[in-house]
């Protein structure tokens, strides 16, 4: 290897240390994105209606009203069920006070009136304080038109 090979190599040894070096310096002091908006809206879409879905989408949810970059701005939630996700809203199903919970701390709560007719299922079968709108897609259509994010988390058996 001739002196000039070997001043290169060891030039570009240096120059990958110096920007990995910088590059964890980097990613050490990252936080999170922070926010720039004086208001925030996002909308929770769930459409299967097992019990770990169910878990997952909940804690979602409260992780996101509880993220402190999040205080002091308005933050607007709404949590959409259609499908098979009607089961977030059924009576009995042991998410009462966690629904409670969400929709005390300003949560809408919202149940697609396609499913409940497609599904064949009452209106008196899902907790009283569900509001019903005329289809989840619409509602999901409308918020993501109004600049709301949409979130879908996914089902715990589905992830790698």
């Amino acid at each position: 290897m001739t002196h000039t090979s070997k001043r290169i190599l060891i030039g570009a040894a240096i120059l990958a240390g110096s920007v990995l070096a910088a590059g964890s310096a980097l990613a050490g002091g990252f936080a999170g994105a922070q926010p720039t908006q004086e208001h925030y809206g996002v909308i929770f879409h769930i459409d299967r209606g097992d019990e770990a879905t169910i878990k997952k989408t909940l804690t979602n949810v409260e992780n996101l009203l509880h993220d402190p970059r999040f205080k002091g701005r308005k933050l607007e939630v709404e949590l959409i069920a259609n499908s098979k996700g009607f089961g977030v809203y059924v009576k009995g199903n042991g998410f009462e006070k966690r629904l409670r919970e969400l929709q005390h701390d300003g949560v809408l709560l919202a149940q697609c009136s396609n499913t409940l007719r497609e599904q064949h299922v009452d209106r008196d079968d899902l907790y009283p304080f569900i509001s019903i709108v005329p289809s989840g897609m619409g509602e999901i259509a409308i918020r993501e038109a109004q600049g709301w994010a949409y979130i879908h988390p996914s089902s715990p058996e589905s992830q790698l």
